[in-house]
């Protein structure tokens, strides 16, 4: 859901990417580019599980649309 120019946020629990601390923006980066779940920082990682951005050890839709939302807000400033 995206209102006017404010942060995408995820829908079902109202986390943006802002939300994440570096270590979990690191993880979700890592997983897109195909890094074993076993090499990204296992808190992280199971922060990102508990919320839902990571389903086994990969990203879920979510994760992805909010990494690539990221990634566009970042080349447009």
């Amino acid at each position: 859901m995206v209102t006017g120019f404010s942060e995408p946020r995820h829908a079902m629990d109202g986390i943006s990417w802002t939300d994440l601390d570096a270590d979990e923006q690191r993880v979700i980066a890592m997983l897109a580019d195909g890094v074993s779940a076993e090499l990204c920082d296992p808190v992280a990682l199971l922060t990102l599980k508990r919320i839902g951005f990571v389903k086994g050890s990969r990203l879920t839709l979510q994760a992805e649309q909010m990494l690539a939302a990221a990634v566009r807000r970042a080349f447009a400033a």
